[in-house]
């Protein structure tokens, strides 16, 4: 059985876990009178069940599956599920995807003009506010159990809160930074002081995560702390002005040489095998030797109106068949534009776009069929069934949070920008990405070709709709400057430049009315 929240007992931590929604980082879970706190962390093995509800806060929105007593109020409760949000946040105000919906603020994510009252950047807050909830309760409960394996417990649910504030810091800036649960209004920390904390917390856990590769599948290991503190050292000279890209590529290295590798054979002996990343036997079919950390779906157990139920329905519309993709229907709503399919080469595999029927150029952002359609994900397996829900409407495959190759580029990147790393091994980290791709070394670029633009370019052709891509122009300062346009950037259909401001989201409104010890973010 691949899905982490079943093997958990799952129905049992919902018991515990269930939590109202507040707008601040401090959200005080709700105990049934028939079911107590004891009761749940009375020995390691019900500790381990509540551990799922810390996972599960990522990946699912309530307490009934897919829709019914959700966690979020005030927004579609498949709205408000978290990769669904990243998605928004991260590749929908990005030249990596468009959509045609019309619900009140979602246009406004590509156009670039949001507000600090849109739905889904309060959502998202949110939604990160609700996992920081979660993984306080679980660590200060379970801090009272005196057991090595509780202790790994609790530094995997440490590496969530961390996880969870890396999104804040770099979404929002400004966060308050709380680590217990408490009744008092939260003050606001500088993006300083929460850096600070992700990664003191990531160094202190890393060595109480089980080895590389030893593990439940889908639960994290002492890997994914080096692979955060990867990113979080990538990002360091944007979010706190200081260049820690020696620290990046340490952080790399220790997750490139650990026991994760490149999935380069499918599942029939092939020599691409990027498709396969996305499937819905992905935790089986070799894909997973590169998670590092994912999203576990399950289309019976864990079900959900986003994940990748939302990537692979919302993708689907115009003349396409629903059944070449494992569900019953699509929701005609996402595509990529020119800029992304422009980037990709010939005979490169990760070009997976559908273009019948449909237009390469965007004239109209609400008609599905302008910008070509993205098949990356696919609910089925690689041998061509389809996923475990026979009616076809939940997906069972996983999502990549971190994935190797994202590290790979990572270590690339910090290299280049002046890191410690060999630059010759950068290259050929690149070039067994491109030989996936390609299927050879056709591909395969010189040292003059590694620039950092063209890293840039694949990152976007290597991990795109995956949330990483205006966190990527961030950093490259390309996001809200006339350095890059794409199509519709700043509400333009050639693109424009905008304030300098949007390279954060604001402070949700409700948020900053209820805490008056918050300050919005400049130009909200």
């Amino acid at each position: 059985m691949k899905n982490l929240f079943k093997q958990f007992n799952y129905a049992l931590a919902l018991l515990l876990l269930v939590s109202a929604c507040h707008d601040d980082l401090d959200q005080s879970p709700i105990d049934p009178d028939s079911f107590t706190e004891e009761d749940v962390f009375a020995n390691p093995n019900e500790a381990k069940g509540a551990l799922a509800k810390v996972y599960a806060s990522l990946a699912l929105t309530g307490q009934e599956g897919p829709s019914g007593q959700p966690d979020i109020a005030n927004i579609d409760e498949g709205f408000s599920q978290y990769s669904r949000m990243l998605f928004n946040l991260n590749e929908l105000t990005t030249d990596n995807a468009v959509i045609a919906w019309g619900d009140a603020g979602l246009q406004d994510l590509h156009g670039m003009y949001w507000t600090a009252s849109n739905d889904f950047t309060d959502a998202m807050y949110n939604r990160l506010a609700q996992t920081v909830s979660f993984s306080n309760s679980f660590i200060g409960n379970a801090a009272n159990l005196s057991d090595a394996a509780v202790t790994q417990y609790v530094a995997e649910a440490r590496f969530i809160r961390a996880f969870a504030y890396y999104n804040l810091m770099d979404l929002y800036g400004n966060v308050p930074l709380v680590t217990e649960i408490a009744t008092t209004l939260p003050s606001q920390n500088s993006r300083e002081e929460v850096f600070t904390f992700v990664e003191t917390e990531l160094l202190e856990i890393q060595n109480q995560l089980a080895t590389s590769g030893s593990n439940e599948y889908g639960r994290v290991d002492q890997v994914a702390a080096w692979a955060l503190l990867s990113k979080l050292y990538l990002n360091a000279e944007v979010w706190i002005g200081q260049p820690l890209y020696n620290d990046a590529v340490t952080y790399a290295n220790n997750a490139i040489t650990s026991t994760y590798s490149i999935n380069t054979i499918d599942a029939n002996g092939n020599g691409s095998a990027y498709d396969e990343l996305f499937l819905a036997d992905n935790n089986v079919n070799g894909a997973q030797s590169e998670f590092i950390f994912s999203l576990n779906f399950d289309g019976i157990n864990s079900q959900t109106y986003g994940g990748t139920t939302f990537l692979v329905h919302a993708a689907i519309g115009g003349d396409m068949d629903p059944n070449d993709f494992g569900v019953n229907g699509g929701w005609g709503g996402i595509r990529t534009t020119s800029a992304l399919v422009n980037k990709m080469g010939t005979g490169d595999s990760r070009a997976l776009f559908y273009s019948a029927g449909q237009n390469l150029e965007i004239t109209d952002l609400t008609t599905f069929t302008d910008g070509y359609a993205v098949t990356k994900f696919k609910n089925l397996k690689s041998d061509g069934t389809q996923g475990s829900d026979a009616a076809g409407d939940f997906v069972d495959t996983d999502l990549p949070l971190i994935r190797l190759s994202e590290i790979y580029l990572n270590y690339a990147e910090a290299t280049l920008r002046g890191g410690s790393g060999s630059t010759s091994i950068a290259l050929d980290l690149i070039n067994e990405l491109r030989e996936r791709a390609y299927g050879d070394t056709s591909g395969n670029i010189s040292s003059g070709d590694l620039t950092l633009d063209f890293i840039l370019d694949e990152r976007a052709r290597e991990l795109y709709w995956e949330g990483q891509r205006r966190t990527d122009l961030v950093r490259y300062n390309y996001f809200t400057t006339n350095a890059y346009l794409w199509p519709f950037k700043g509400d333009a259909a050639l693109g424009s430049s905008v304030a300098n401001f949007r390279n954060v989201f604001p402070i949700p409104t409700n948020t900053i009315l209820s805490n008056p010890n918050l300050q919005q973010n400049t130009g909200y």
